[in-house]
């Protein structure tokens, strides 16, 4: 059955699923993925260059709204300061080169898997994926969607490390700048959800050191991953949440060398290992892991909160996003109905940016949950960047929520 969509609205066969897997995953699905090509590898030789610096790019057909469309690999640096080859896509709006050159916003996406081949530059409907994507298109802007670490490139994907991901989301605002003909400006927004939004958030904390040559107008996060204390504390006490626990502990085990021994039991580590080779590619993969992390339901943790435990405590909270600096702005979006990312875990970050002087922009999303909550806030975080790029006032929330009540607040 093939996916039905709609550039500017929301994927109508998500809709038909929604209560069975958009609460429990954090990730619009797509269809299934191309097989991986040799466009991915990198030499020892090509990793030698300045992050941001392509190694290749070739042309994707079936961008939306006459634009433009490339998959890329650019350079970017490791865990361990090392040279490494990431990938993405970017898309080129139609029209000629404003002066100042193109506003460019980086799409950091939420969760489609912890191996090489989950990358969302291998699906076919890669730009489905991007929330916002054709409103983007049509302001004008260049959108850079990067991959991540070891999603389409080989290696271990950092998963929910959140330094790894930010310097590889602005390593490819860097990446479309040195691609013939894009014309991109210096200014960048970000824009990311779930797991990419918490790499919007480290990029707002990072990208001032990491890339003074750019300036980062803005940072715009749907249902990020913040506490992440608390998010492992919870998460799996639900079926989305068990999965995207397993894909923690696996992940973190490889790129830490933190023992899952310690947390898992020894009958559900081949489980583990399997749902981390699954992707979240379409809603037949839901389905399928769905049924592959069945188990878990059964027999899962040996310690009721994996959070305390170290050193799983300590990267957790190593991989909590901080405060922003005050002068970068921030939209939040929250489904007030996400049992993954939950509205009051939101809500506190929201807190502690205002105390900290920060102008925050807070879009509450009646009854909708974690899959979906970046489609319905698009409309409201493209036109609130776009302002940013214009340099006009910059909302502000703090102070205006009764943060006991999410709930019955309205999206704005």
């Amino acid at each position: 059955m093939a996916m039905i969509t709609s550039w500017i609205g929301k994927p109508l066969l998500v809709r038909w699923f929604s209560a069975l897997t958009c609460a429990a995953i954090l990730s619009l699905p797509t269809a299934k993925a191309h097989a991986q090509t040799r466009f991915y590898e990198a030499s020892a030789r090509e990793l030698v260059g300045a992050p941001g610096s392509m190694i290749r790019s070739e042309p994707l057909t079936t961008a939306p709204a006459g634009a433009q469309a490339y998959r890329v690999l650019y350079r970017s640096v490791g865990m361990h300061g090392e040279p490494i080859a990431v990938s993405g896509v970017i898309i080129v709006p139609p029209g000629p080169v404003p002066a100042g050159g193109r506003p460019i916003v980086a799409w950091a996406h939420p969760t489609t898997g912890v191996v090489p081949h989950c990358a969302p530059s291998l699906a076919i409907f890669v730009f489905q994926q991007m929330a916002g994507l054709r409103q983007l298109i049509e302001h004008g802007a260049v959108v850079a969607a990067t991959d991540y670490p070891g999603l389409g490139t080989a290696g271990s994907h950092p998963y929910l490390v959140g330094d790894s991901e930010a310097r590889a989301v602005i390593d490819s605002v860097r990446a479309a700048r040195s691609l013939a003909g894009v014309g991109g400006g210096n200014s960048f927004a970000v824009w990311g959800h779930s797991q990419g939004g918490q790499a919007a958030l480290y990029t707002g904390l990072i990208a001032k050191t990491y890339a003074p040559e750019l300036r980062l107008v803005g940072v715009a996060a749907a249902a990020p991953a913040t506490s992440l204390v608390t998010l492992m504390g919870d998460d799996f006490k639900t079926s989305g949440g068990k999965n995207l626990t397993a894909m923690t502990l696996w992940s973190w085990s490889r790129v830490y060398g933190a023992s899952i021994k310690k947390v898992v039991l020894p009958q559900a580590i081949p489980i583990v290992d399997r749902l981390a080779n699954e992707c979240i590619e379409s809603i037949f993969d839901i389905v399928e892991r769905r049924r592959t992390e069945k188990p878990l339901e059964r027999t899962f943790l040996s310690a009721p909160d994996i959070a305390t435990v170290e050193p799983w405590h300590s990267l957790a909270a190593r991989n909590t996003p901080g405060v922003l600096e005050p002068q970068i702005p921030l939209f939040l979006a929250q489904g007030t109905n996400d049992n993954i990312v939950r509205p009051e875990v939101t809500r506190a970050y929201m807190q502690q940016q205002c105390k900290a002087g920060d102008k925050v922009a807070m879009m509450w999303v009646p009854g909708v949950g974690h899959g979906l909550v970046a489609y319905d806030s698009a409309n409201a975080a493209v036109n609130w960047m776009m302002d940013r790029f214009a340099e006009r006032l910059v909302p502000d929330d703090c102070g205006k929520l009764d943060p006991t009540t999410p709930a019955e607040a309205t999206a704005q």
